[in-house]
């Protein structure tokens, strides 16, 4: 967390996201049997299944599924970030996988705050549209998603406000 917000994630409500907001969190580490054992149940590719055989391909060795990278950052987002005052997220957008995860790589996520709009038909929520980056450890960016968040409001606004 970088400081932009003295709310803890746990207890932040829609009123706590601003736009530009920014916060970075988490640390998970990849490993091959993790690799291996996703793949093997959800995406039984050799890149993301077999050594010897990732190391003659494309990739020069074992590479992570997307949809593993992607599950170790749910997991990161709703620790440390998404708030108990979630209530569902319609959807993502521009869903992307920008370089290979391997074994050995510690994924963390920096999320910036891009939207932040109170609803007018159900004032008692909002939807927060943020910019998911998740990040090895050299800094490289391994995926980026634009996820949409709809979360109480800590109050509604006072009648005819808007």
């Amino acid at each position: 967390m970088n400081g932009d917000s003295i709310v803890p994630p746990a207890q932040r409500y829609f009123e706590d996201y601003r736009i530009g907001m920014v916060s970075e969190f988490g640390d998970a580490v990849v490993t091959a049997d993790e690799i291996v054992e996703f793949a093997q149940r959800y995406d039984p590719q050799t890149m993301h299944t077999d050594q010897v055989e990732a190391a003659k391909a494309e990739f020069g060795g074992l590479i992570a599924s997307g949809w593993h990278t992607a599950a170790l950052m749910m997991r990161l987002f709703v620790k440390h970030w998404l708030p108990r005052a979630a209530l569902v997220s319609p959807g993502i957008d521009e869903l992307r996988w920008i370089r290979p995860v391997r074994p050995g790589d510690v994924l963390h996520v920096r999320v910036t705050v891009l939207e932040a709009n109170r609803s007018r038909s159900k004032p008692d929520r909002g939807m927060v549209r943020s910019l998911v980056e998740v990040l090895n450890q050299c800094g490289d960016v391994v995926m980026t998603m634009k996820p949409m968040n709809l979360l109480r409001c800590r109050s509604a606004p006072d009648a005819g406000a808007v």
